[in-house]
């Protein structure tokens, strides 16, 4: 894809409705590419379903959340040598034809985000969960430096550079996966970008929409953004691994 190797990275917990549609969409659309099922702790069939519709299935024993699993991902990514690494969530709520356009965005960052307030799709929040999502674009875009609509998306696209940065400190933590990862890799010097992305219905369960959910998130958000700008990560050490790994690729 685009000359890289990439692989789909899918966090999957208790999915076993959606994931299969979910994997067989992903290889029709993406023919060749590798896709990494990381079963979160399911009690339920998402792993052997996951397996059945072709994707190679990796067992965390009990659940981590979004986070933890994608840590686990990344790591798969960087001992298999990979050039790039695709978030797609297991509920089909992500278009995996838009992944090229992602991946080739690539070429100009290291981070790339599938944005779902910029200007495509009809996706929309209302209430506290957009109260909160503006808050964070605004302080997010001032930490990284670049105009963001939306912070909060899944689906986004790792790089060489940033997948050991990843690999090694990728949040786990309840929202960590995408406030906190932001703030990780603007300190750590690289480039996040955007492009848009459609957003659609999930294939199968609830969401997680309702006032006072929608309440909680705002708390939760800016608890996590709090905490993502207190914390004091040491990066130095992976920044200059980065500067190496951005000469090989010069190089190469």
């Amino acid at each position: 894809m685009g000359g890289r190797r990439v692989l789909i990275v899918v966090p999957a917990w208790n999915e076993e409705e959606a994931v299969g549609e979910t994997v067989r969409e992903i290889r029709a659309a993406l023919p060749g590419t590798d896709i990494l099922v990381v079963d979160d702790g399911s009690t339920d069939l998402t792993a052997a379903v996951a397996r059945q519709a072709g994707a190679l299935v990796l067992e965390l024993p009990y659940n981590l959340g979004v986070g933890g699993a994608m840590r686990a991902g990344f790591r798969y990514a960087v001992r298999h040598d990979y050039d790039a690494a695709v978030q797609v969530d297991a509920d089909g709520q992500h278009d995996p034809t838009e992944v090229p356009t992602l991946v080739a965005g690539l070429d100009h960052a290291d981070l790339v985000i599938g944005a779902r307030f910029a200007g495509e799709g009809a996706y929309h929040v209302k209430g506290p969960r957009k109260w909160a999502m503006a808050v964070l674009r605004i302080v997010l875009s001032w930490v990284s430096g670049t105009k963001l609509t939306d912070t909060t998306s899944g689906f986004k696209a790792s790089g060489r550079r940033i997948l050991p940065l990843f690999a090694e400190y990728y949040p786990v933590e309840y929202l960590g996966d995408t406030i906190e990862a932001l703030v990780i890799a603007s300190r750590a010097g690289c480039k996040i970008a955007q492009v848009p992305a459609h957003m659609r219905e999930r294939r199968a369960g609830n969401p997680s929409h309702s006032p006072l959910k929608a309440a909680v998130y705002l708390f939760r958000a800016g608890f996590a953004l709090l905490l993502a700008l207190i914390r004091k990560w040491d990066v130095s050490v992976r920044t200059t691994q980065l500067a190496s790994v951005a000469q090989k690729d010069a190089v190469a």
